[in-house]
């Protein structure tokens, strides 16, 4: 048990979790770097810290420093929100290390499923299904490596087995190419994520995004929250997520998202986590697994009325899950556009002073963010400042309500995505679902959005 919990985040996310600390009576300690000094949840809080400089690196990745904050304000517990140390296994070590809670899996837990190869050898045990290919590294010699993708199939991916984001990855169609792959893929892992490690999957041409959400206590207790559909994105960067994915049997989400909590039973896992399937001709194809809270979990928390965050805190005190497998209950659809700072079109980042910030608001909406006017969105971070959410009785009221929401929303001083989310909401492959993740690239090839 503990009665303080260190955020040791920032933006939108570190005010949800002080939100749902609040909820449960447990005080609250923000950390911050000298450029995030303003923040909300930095004001709300019980006791905040400036803990280094703007820089990432110096300041919400250092690990020592932000342990010591713990120790000075005595925090009993630290939560990673998502993104930064959220799944570093050797971080989640060193707080249990220093008898503090973790909010989130075992450490053991997270590196198991931090390393896509180990993390696909424990899901073929659990009996989830994977993405035909290996569930080893490649090895060194190019002799076994082109047998090795003989024996996949192109076309394959050659993926990272150490991190994510569309780094250290490959597509490989002519198997000439392979070993010449391979060798890039090895060193843009080794420069991203300190690990050159590689594996090789069968590419699947015109797959959906699809993930589950699971919940698992320390009492034997696992449940699954259905299904996200997060298939619109960028260089895989979701944008827009949606809660039940159009298309899908409910029957078939249940089914797979069982054995995603069995898997969870197996693998020693506690907190919040998601699996994340790639889904086409109706099958399911696990890729990996994010071992912390999503960006995305506001959707899943409309269409259940479960309090992810909340459970994530409970679960961490110890204490059992409040809903069996059963009692949850799917209610209509819900939307999220991921707000960024940025420009509609072209992506690029646009930080700088909010001069004005009008929220949407009415039946059915509701917006995660950070900001308020005079706001400084400093330049060192990810762009993402807010979550806007509509839910509605079916997908066309949800999207009639993000619309309505959309076209509320005034955030002046700065660039914002609205415009896109506006866009792809009338665009007719949007509206019809069922998209694969390749739909906005393939619009933005054809000039979407241009005038």
């Amino acid at each position: 048990m503990f009665d303080s919990v260190l955020i040791a985040n920032r933006g939108e996310i570190a005010l949800r979790i002080l939100r749902a600390c609040r909820d449960l009576g447990l005080r609250t300690i923000a950390i911050h770097s000298e450029a995030d000094r303003s923040l909300r949840h930095v004001a709300l809080a019980d006791q905040a810290l400036c803990i280094g400089p703007a820089p990432a690196a110096r300041s919400y990745l250092d690990s020592a420093e932000i342990l010591l904050a713990a120790q000075l304000t005595g925090a009993g517990a630290i939560h990673p929100g998502y993104g930064f140390l959220s799944e570093n296994a050797g971080f989640a070590e060193m707080v249990e290390q220093a008898g503090l809670t973790f909010v989130g899996p075992p450490s053991a837990a997270i590196r198991v499923m931090g390393d896509k190869v180990a993390a696909k050898r424990a899901m073929i045990a659990a009996g989830v299904p994977c993405v035909p290919g290996p569930d080893s590294a490649l090895p060194q010699d190019p002799a076994r490596i082109a047998a090795i993708g003989a024996e996949t199939g192109y076309p394959l991916i050659v993926k990272a087995s150490g991190g994510g984001g569309g780094r250290g990855m490959r597509i490989v169609r002519d198997p000439d190419a392979l070993i010449g792959a391979v060798q890039m893929a090895r060193e843009e892992a080794g420069r991203a994520f300190g690990n050159p490690e590689v594996y090789v999957e069968r590419f699947l041409e015109f797959p959906r995004h699809v993930e589950i959400q699971v919940l698992a206590d320390s009492h034997g207790n696992a449940i699954h929250l259905g299904a996200r559909d997060c298939s619109i994105q960028r260089r895989h960067q979701k944008l827009i997520e949606e809660a039940p994915p159009p298309g899908i049997d409910p029957a078939a989400i249940d089914a797979i998202g069982r054995r995603c909590a069995a898997a969870c039973l197996a693998i020693g896992y506690r907190g919040a986590g998601t699996f994340e399937f790639l889904y086409e001709d109706g099958a399911f194809y696990f890729i990996e697994m994010n071992t912390r809270v999503q960006v995305e979990h506001p959707v899943t928390e409309e269409i259940t009325g479960v309090d992810i965050v909340r459970e994530q805190l409970r679960i961490a005190m110890g204490e059992r899950l409040e809903v069996a497998q059963d009692d949850i209950r799917f209610d209509g659809h819900a939307i999220e556009c991921r707000i960024n700072a940025e420009h509609a079109f072209n992506f690029t980042p646009s930080p700088g002073k909010v001069r004005q910030f009008i929220a949407p608001g009415g039946p059915g909406v509701r917006l995660d963010t950070h900001l308020y006017p005079g706001y400084e969105i400093p330049p060192n971070y990810d762009s993402l400042i807010g979550k806007l959410i509509a839910h509605g009785p079916t997908r066309d009221a949800a999207i009639a309500r993000m619309r309505r929401a959309l076209g509320e929303l005034a955030i002046e001083g700065v660039e914002t995505s609205r415009l896109l989310h506006l866009s792809l909401l009338d665009e007719p492959g949007f509206s019809a679902g069922g998209f694969d993740i390749h739909h906005l690239e393939r619009l933005m090839a054809g000039g979407f959005g241009r005038s």
